[in-house]
Order: C-alpha cells, then structure tokens, then sequence
C-alpha cells in the first residue's frame, strides 16, 4: 500500500486524520489473502507462493479488490508457508506454489475449503478450517504477538490504522512523565529479558538520575533460543517497539536511543530501520514530535534512535557487555557496583529494556492498569511469548498469560509429545536456563516460580525433551555453548565452566569416577556465586537442576557405565531381537555403516563391530525389534 504524502505530522489531530484516512482506503478491499512472511516460512518458500497469489490476483482481474498482505510471524513455525483467507478466516498450512490456483478458485472465488491444505490436530485427528480451530491458536493470549498475523511491517501505515502512536499521543498530551512512569509500575510489567526486574522501578531510578543527557537502549540481540519470539516481534511489528522507547524516553527525560540487533538477523536489521525511517519522515522522532513544541503549556520533545548492529557474541545480551559493544569497546561486562540508571552508555544514565518489554508499554497506556493487571497471576502481570521447540507436535512462537502451567503449554497448546513418547523434562531460559522434570509438570509459569525450580524466563526459551534425552547429555551440551561464550574476563566462569565440560564428557565417555558429581556441585556453585555477570552466574544452571533432579542418571553413568536413554555412544550397544523382527530390511537399507545383515523375511543381525551407533535402526523400525542397551 503505496504510503499518503504529508509534511511531518505537527499535531494528535493530523496523525488521527492519517488514520482514518489508511483505514477508509483499506475498506475498498472485499478480502485479504494473508501470507505469513516470518524466518520461518521464509525458509520453507513463502516467497514463492506469495509470487504466485499475487500473480494470480492479476490473472483473475482481483488485485484491485483483494489484498495481498505480506505479514510478520504468525507462530505456527513448523506448519509454514502459512495463507489465511479473510474474511472467511480460512487457513491453510504447507502451502506450495502448486496450491494457488486452488486457493483463489475454490476458497477466495468459491467459498470452498480445501481439505487436503487443513491442519490436522495430531491427538484429536480433527481437522481445523481457522485459526480459532487450532488448540495451538485459541488456547493463547496473543495480545502483543497477535499484530503480527493483521499488518504489513514495512507499513506505518498499516501500524497506525490499528491504532498505533495511540498510546505516545495519550502521553505527550495528557500525561506528565511521573505519571507514566507511575502507571508501568503499577502495571506490574517486569523485564521480559531476563531475571524479570521491575520495569517501572528502572524508569524512576533512571528519570531521578542526574544529568541533561539520558539513553534508552532496545535490546534485539538476545543469541539464546527464546530471543526468536524478540527477532520475530521485531520483525513483524517493529513500530510497537519503537512506540514503547518513545515514551519511556519521554517518561524518563532522554533524547536519544539506540536498538541493539545481531548482524545474524538481516531482515529484524532492514526492517527495524526501516521503521525507524519512516517515523522520522512521519515526524513521530526526531524533533518536536507531533508538535509538542508549538502546545502551550508544553516543553518540545525530542527523541532520536539509532540502529546499532551486534557481532552475535552471546555474551552481549548482558546490560553492560552490550553498552560497551555500543560504545565500539570489546564487548565484556563490568562489575555493577554503579548502577546503568546512574552511569550506563558512555557514564550516562541508562535504561535497557529487550524487544517485548517496550512493547507492552502501549498497551498498558492504551487499555489502562485495569485490563493489564487482570492478565497473568501473582507477581507476573501480562503475557510471555515462548520459543516452544524439541519433542513435541506443535512447535512454534506462543504467548501466554503469566501462571499458565508448563501442562497447559506442553499438552494443549504443543499438542503433547510427539511420536506418543512420554515426557520427561523441559528446559527453559535459554542455555542458562534449568531442566524442569516431568513431576513439577503442573508448575506455574511465571518469574518467581522459575526460579525457585531452579530455572528462569530468560528471553522465553522452552525446549521440550521425551524419554529419550540423556539428561547429562543435555547438561554437557548447553554448558559447551556458554564455554564457548563466555567472555574470558573473570576467571570463575572462564576456568569453571571448562572444568565442568571435561568432568561431563568423562561421564558420558564412561569414564566418570564417583568424585565427579559432588566436584560438578563445588564448581557449579562457586561459578554461579563468583561470576562477574549473570551470564556466569546463571551458566551453571543445566548442571544444577540437571543434578537436582536427574542425579540417578549422573550414577548410572558413572557406576553402570550406562545410558538408559541410548544417546551417550560409548555407554550403548545395539542388537536385534530375533522374536521381533520380521525381516523387513528397513535397517539394513538405511544402515549409513552397513552393519545390519540378514535375508528377507528372515530375522536381521548386527556387527558390533561396523555399528556406528547413529540409532538410525531404531527410527525405521517398525516392530521395536532393535534394543538399545
């Protein structure tokens, strides 16, 4: 949608006028064909069929009448190239190329839903023509993520005919700055993250701090699983974000700011400057935006925001690693003796916030602390969006009310374990985050919660893992990747976390010794109480609740040199019982070592010798006939 020629808005009154201008435009379309543009379905080919509808459109002679809309992430990562039809609300998963013609005649022309492109629950073996028909959609809250699935985030257009900017002229009108920060920490909005500190609290310390000049910095940059749902949200719905800075830097009294993203996340990169582009032109940043200079009784705000791009360094998703970073130092973080508030970028006071906390703050001006405090339990309020991946049926972006149980997501909204497995844990945080077990399954999600378990929010990561997991596995592989980026700085999470690495990959080499695991609890605790920063200090946290709740499996590692999970290699062996097999040759065929022999119809073998103990055998199996001991 080709954008309306202005001058910079100079008024609430001119910025209402644009929207109601975009949204009586909007109203010539009789329907809109939605594609979903996200990572995800990027790289499953939405391109392509996204090419395709708009070519049919113009085939058919209905591009003047139906919309193309090219959306952020809808969630559904897994089911991707997504197409909605609206207004029927049709929705359609896997889509190729090849369906189009189908969709346009028969759904978009006809009326008719096409069975074969339906979702089909995986537990109830019912098939789903909506959104709302997806246990994975109706069992969310998606109150900020929700956007993504109804505008075009090259638009500002798009943005501000829902209504945004709403909530930054509310505001700059009505509201002193005490008042707004007032009302974020009434709301009970925490930093979505990390350890959950209180967002309104930050912005009072930051607005008393003295000095003329103040930042506010949009952390994109998280290197962790969770920070997807951020890239997402920043991909599909960047001006929320932006809106959110805009008023905590007139809460707090800055004039300039900065959004820190990995070069990793090329399109978050082109299309949050984008958006930060057109704001300007829009006059939403830079100077005496929407005309406050010329309100009486008002002082002029300005406000600038610059993009900056990160290395991908893990460790820069700490407050000051990443301001160091900004400022064109190595990016290491410093003792936090001096707070951010008082002396942040470049010694100024500071408030870094990530991606989805700024985008709750105009929903908290907009629908007021009634409606906000009423979402979430305790002391969580709002919603958290999840990377919800690993063993499960349904994986994908969700957003949930703070204290929904880790059952409600895993079984209602995942769709339970995938293959009829059994569950066995969930990891959240993030690398730094803990292994909850299936015994605290009916466990509240929110911050507190977390964290007595052992583990935290972290960014929103939640990795699912079945029966088949080795929990030292699991430990041995996360603490691998925080070895890998730790900074080096201080040496408790330097040495430390190099030292925990050898002492698992002996244990799950079979080499373990009975002294390993109280030493892996000495280490663990003195690099969690010694760290410099918090990437230290959470890194022992796989080790901890891995021991915590699965120190049977550390024993049977060491004293009965055995995986029950069959994942460690040198622990396993694998034989075929005679009984069993068919003689199918399914192994044998898909053998990569050609250890598998034996005649049709007749029972199959194993050379120990050859097995290169990939587990293959066990997938294709379709009889269980192959044992792992």
């Amino acid at each position: 949608m080709a954008m309306i020629a202005l001058k910079k808005l100079a008024s609430v009154e001119e910025l209402e006028r644009i929207r109601r201008d975009v949204r009586e435009r909007l109203k010539r379309y009789e329907a809109t064909v939605v594609v979903c543009g996200g990572t995800g379905c990027t790289a499953s080919g939405c391109s392509k069929v996204a090419t395709a509808l708009e070519n049919g459109l113009v085939k058919r002679q209905l591009d003047e009448r139906v919309r193309l809309l090219i959306t952020g992430c809808h969630g559904f990562c897994e089911r991707g190239p997504l197409v909605v039809i609206r207004p029927q609300g049709v929705l359609y998963q896997r889509v190729q190329p090849k369906d189009v013609d189908a969709i346009l005649d028969e759904t978009l022309i006809g009326h008719k839903v096409i069975e074969k492109l339906c979702y089909v629950d995986p537990q109830t073996k019912k098939r789903a023509i909506s959104e709302d028909d997806v246990a994975f959609y109706n069992r969310q809250q998606r109150i900020i993520f929700g956007w993504n699935g109804l505008i075009d985030p090259q638009s500002i257009e798009d943005y501000i005919a829902i209504g945004g900017y709403s909530a930054l002229a509310k505001v700059l009108f009505e509201m002193e700055p005490e008042a707004v920060v007032e009302m974020v920490k009434k709301s009970g909005l925490r930093g979505r993250g990390g350890a959950g500190f209180p967002t309104g609290v930050k912005w009072e310390s930051v607005a008393k701090a003295h000095g003329d000049t103040k930042y506010v910095i949009c952390n994109a940059d998280e290197g962790d699983p969770g920070a997807y749902a951020n890239r997402s949200l920043m991909e599909g719905n960047p001006h929320s974000v932006l809106e959110g800075m805009i008023i905590g830097a007139y809460a707090m009294g800055a004039n300039e700011g900065y959004v820190y993203v990995r070069t990793e996340y090329p399109m978050a990169v082109e299309l949050i400057t984008r958006a930060v582009e057109q704001a300007q032109d829009y006059g939403l940043l830079g100077d005496n935006i929407l005309g406050t200079g010329f309100a009486f009784s008002l002082k002029m705000f300005k406000f600038k925001v610059r993009v900056n791009r990160g290395g991908g360094a893990f460790v820069c998703g700490e407050s000051s690693a990443l301001m160091a970073s900004i400022e064109g130092r190595a990016g290491e973080p410093r003792p936090k003796h001096v707070h951010m508030a008082e002396k942040g970028l470049w010694d100024r006071p500071t408030c870094l916030n990530n991606v989805e906390t700024w985008a709750n703050v105009p929903l908290i001006i907009n629908r007021g602390l009634d409606w906000y405090t009423k979402v979430g339990t305790g002391g969580s309020k709002g919603t958290k969006i999840f990377s919800l991946v690993g063993k499960i049926n349904n994986t994908g972006l969700v957003e949930v009310p703070m204290g929904i149980t880790l059952r409600e997501i895993i079984q209602d909204i995942g769709g339970g374990i995938r293959g009829g497995r059994s569950f066995k844990a969930v990891q959240t945080g993030g690398p730094s985050g803990g292994c909850i077990p299936k015994d605290l399954v009916d466990l509240k999600v929110d911050f507190d919660e977390l964290t007595k378990a052992g583990s935290m929010m972290g960014s929103g990561g939640m990795i699912v893992m079945d029966d088949r997991t080795c929990m030292v596995d699991v430990a041995k592989y996360f603490v691998a990747f925080l070895k890998d980026e730790s900074c080096g700085k201080c040496v408790p999470c330097r040495e430390g976390l190099i030292q925990m690495h050898h002492i698992l990959t002996r244990i799950t080499n079979g080499e373990g010794t009975d002294d390993d695991i109280p030493l892996l609890q000495d280490l663990a605790d003195v690099v969690a109480a010694a760290s410099l920063c918090q990437l230290g200090g959470t890194a022992p946290n796989p080790v901890l609740t891995t021991l915590r709740y699965f120190k049977d499996e550390y024993e049977e590692h060491i004293k009965a040199k055995k995986c029950r999970a069959g994942v460690c290699k040198p622990l396993i062996s694998y034989s075929i019982v005679a009984e069993r097999c068919k003689g199918c040759a399914l192994c044998k065929k898909n053998c990569p070592g050609e250890a598998i022999a034996g005649q049709p119809k007749k029972p199959h073998a194993i050379d120990a010798a050859k097995c290169l103990k990939c587990g293959m055998c066990v997938d294709v199996c379709r009889h269980e006939a192959v044992l792992v001991t």
